[in-house]
């Protein structure tokens, strides 16, 4: 990117822009190459962000807590937006409704929530990453999602526009939602149903332990990395099968805990992740005849990976 963009937008909020910042400090892989501008933005720096980023054809990337996240070794030449440490707003309200701007860790959230004796969020527990990336990609586990509760949320279009949408405008599934990907999500209206707080701090409780059982807790990792083929068929118990768990590259490895876990053991390199994701689902689809696709977000990876990547059945 040109000196004279970058010196743009640090102009905006010179403590909260990082030039050729390394991805690695900012996702739970610790993998990634610098991103030319990094910026922890206030809601008031957005508008000015997205103006300079259409009006110069800058590539721009908004992330939460980097949980579900790839970066390319390279890097990426844009601007990455992190909310990270930014619209933090929480409010509880009356008939069990509350508003959360995006940049709230989901784990901050489930607790205020349980502490309310509101429930839907229990199973949640543990799951990182911020409530803005948990909403557009409709996380979830233990049979709870974040979409149940929702309401509505408030967007800004690339044009500075703030924008609502209700509960029904979007449709969400299995990891997925129709949010449009130019649009950031600012914050979100949700109401719960009020539930006995004993069964909340049992479900948590419940949902803790089976993490702690079936994924590689200790080890750096972006959670799962592909998403289950169907309700009935998970993509762990496939690669499984398929006598991958412990496979090697370089400092990166299929979880001998949980298949669908590919975890960094030390200073795993992003080639070495891509390596044993097209492994995985080439056995995969060998073996089985079911194309894998990926759960994490991949940045920065160049054309050819990327179209190898769709190709093979990512989406």
């Amino acid at each position: 990117m040109k000196k004279i963009l970058l010196n743009k937008i640090v102009s905006i909020a010179p403590e909260r822009v990082f030039l050729n910042e390394p991805m690695s400090k900012h996702t739970t892989f610790g993998i990634g190459g610098p991103a030319s501008c990094f910026i922890y933005p206030e809601r008031e720096h957005l508008r000015q962000i997205l103006k300079i980023a259409n009006d110069y054809s800058i590539p721009i990337f908004f992330m939460g807590g980097g949980s579900n996240l790839l970066v390319s070794d390279k890097g990426f030449d844009g601007i990455v937006v992190s909310f990270a440490k930014s619209l933090k707003k929480l409010v509880f309200r009356k008939s069990n409704t509350f508003s959360c701007e995006s940049g709230v860790m989901l784990g901050h959230l489930v607790k205020e929530v349980g502490k309310r004796g509101i429930g839907g969020m229990e199973g949640l527990v543990g799951v990182p990453g911020t409530v803005g990336g948990a909403l557009v990609m409709n996380a979830g586990a233990y049979g709870k999602e974040i979409s149940n509760l929702l309401q509505s949320a408030t967007v800004l279009t690339m044009t500075g526009d703030e924008k609502i949408y209700q509960r029904s405008d979007i449709n969400f599934s299995y990891r997925y939602s129709t949010f449009p990907k130019n649009e950031i999500l600012l914050e979100a209206e949700f109401k719960g149903e009020k539930v006995n707080q004993k069964d909340i701090s049992s479900e948590k409780l419940e949902a803790s332990e089976r993490r702690k059982l079936s994924q590689p807790l200790k080890f750096r990792s972006a959670g799962s990395i592909f998403k289950n083929p169907s309700e009935m068929m998970a993509a762990g118990y496939l690669i499984d099968k398929s006598n991958l768990k412990g496979s090697i590259s370089g400092n990166a490895e299929i979880s001998e805990k949980h298949a669908n876990f590919i975890i960094n053991r030390g200073d795993a390199k992003a080639s070495d992740v891509i390596k044993l994701i097209n492994k995985a689902k080439s056995q995969v689809k060998k073996q089985f005849n079911i194309e894998l696709k990926l759960e994490i977000k991949l940045l920065g990876f160049n054309e050819k990976t990327m179209n190898e990547l769709v190709g093979n059945g990512i989406g």
